[in-house]
């Protein structure tokens, strides 16, 4: 809770949980992505129209760059995909570290957006393979989506509650990824512009997620301009919140979007173990492909990303910062 107790030690900034503190470990701000974080080339595990590039083709392409502390990841909307190419051209990185109980603070300026588009933010096991220890979709959408979906991806054995201390709405209680075609367990967020072309036109927002074996799996969204944006998520970095910068993730923020308690069915220890983080865009495959016949958008999916690179020019991810806390 939001105590005004100040929380200071060697000058770190703390976050305080219900089971104990956690401490700043790892900021990633603009050129951080570049260092800290790997550029995946392999086939999309999702089957999607896409190709990978590794990081130097993205740096030389215009598809990654960063801005002052803004880091930008784009999809190629210039050039027409050849049917005998992998796909569009597209950038999937992955976190050099991996981080089990912790609370992770994205802040997002821009997401990609448009039909057949699949982005995502989320969190995988770094041992594996998947899906062992677990998975976390933490932002996720396809094709015209405005309503974010977070969602948990298990071996068997692991459901949730239907209702539970939740803002978001229930969409499917089985996390286990070999039933009804790795659908998982999802909630669907309430809030407005949580996801596509309103999150945009607001500005972003912010999107917290928080784990551990006594909480469970919970994650919160404030769009930019909600008044409810707690400062210490707004402005990690000024000084002076109460007498240092505190992150609180307990009642004093509301219900979060989406909860995955350790008291529903699902052992937190034997499901979840240190995850990396994500970020990818790809195009029509196993969600975006499947949802593309009723989603509003014309044509056909594979066919749009071949040859209309124009339809992409909203693709991208911008992100202000991305910074994870771990316990003392």
């Amino acid at each position: 809770m939001r105590t005004g107790l100040a929380l200071v030690s060697l000058g770190f900034v703390l976050i305080r949980l219900a089971s104990g503190h956690y401490i700043l470990a790892d900021s990633y701000i603009g050129q951080d992505f570049f260092n800290d974080w790997t550029w995946q080339t392999m086939d999309d595990p999702t089957h999607g129209r896409v190709n990978y590039v590794d990081k130097g083709t993205a740096m030389a392409s215009n598809l990654s760059y960063s801005t002052g502390p803004t880091f930008v990841m784009r999809a190629d909307n210039t050039n027409i995909v050849g049917p005998n190419d992998r796909g569009r051209n597209s950038v999937r990185i992955i976190s050099n570290k991996a981080y089990a109980e912790s609370v992770v603070v994205l802040d997002l300026l821009h997401m990609p957006t448009g039909c057949t588009t699949w982005p995502a933010f989320w969190t995988l096991s770094e041992q594996g393979p998947w899906p062992q220890g677990g998975e976390i979709d933490i932002v996720e959408g396809v094709n015209l989506n405005t309503v974010n979906l977070a969602s948990l991806h298990t071996t068997p054995g692991c459901s949730t509650a239907q209702e539970r201390f939740q803002t978001g709405t229930t969409v499917s209680t089985n996390c286990d990824a070999s039933v009804n075609f790795n659908q998982g367990c999802g909630v669907n967020f309430q809030k407005p512009a949580s996801y596509g072309a309103p999150f945009n036109t607001m500005g972003g927002g912010y999107f917290v997620m928080s784990r551990d074996a006594t909480n469970g799996i919970q994650i919160w969204y404030w769009p930019r301009n909600d008044k409810n944006v707690p400062e210490e998520v707004r402005n990690p970095d000024t000084p002076g919140l109460t007498s240092a910068p505190i992150i609180a993730p307990d009642p004093s923020w509301g219900p979060p979007e989406a909860t995955f308690p350790t008291s529903d069915t699902c052992d937190y220890n034997s499901h979840f173990d240190a995850h990396q983080m994500i970020f990818d865009l790809t195009f029509c495959g196993d969600f975006a492909g499947n949802a593309y016949a009723t989603s509003g958008c014309g044509g056909t999916c594979e066919d749009l990303v071949d040859n209309q690179p124009e339809a992409f020019s909203n693709a991208y991810w911008e992100i202000n910062s991305l910074r994870v806390y771990t316990p003392m």
